[in-house]
């Protein structure tokens, strides 16, 4: 499992990940921390990665995407 913590999540959350043995990349590491939501779920798409985020735009966009991050 591969994690994007998105930017309104504090980037110390990669850690309590990592500690579980979970791959989790934070978006400011990245150099996405300015980035749209639409860009970080392409990214995510592009990369393997399942997106963690408190942002209701991306539960909108998993709900009408029949793939891509969860």
């Amino acid at each position: 499992m591969r994690l994007l913590i998105d930017q309104q999540l504090p980037p110390a959350l990669k850690h309590f990940f990592s500690e579980r043995g979970i791959e989790a990349v934070h978006v400011h590491e990245i150099g996405m921390a300015e980035a749209s939501d639409s860009e970080i779920w392409s990214y995510a798409q592009l990369n393997g990665f399942d997106v963690v985020s408190k942002d209701e735009d991306f539960f909108h966009m998993v709900a009408c995407s029949d793939h891509g991050p969860r």
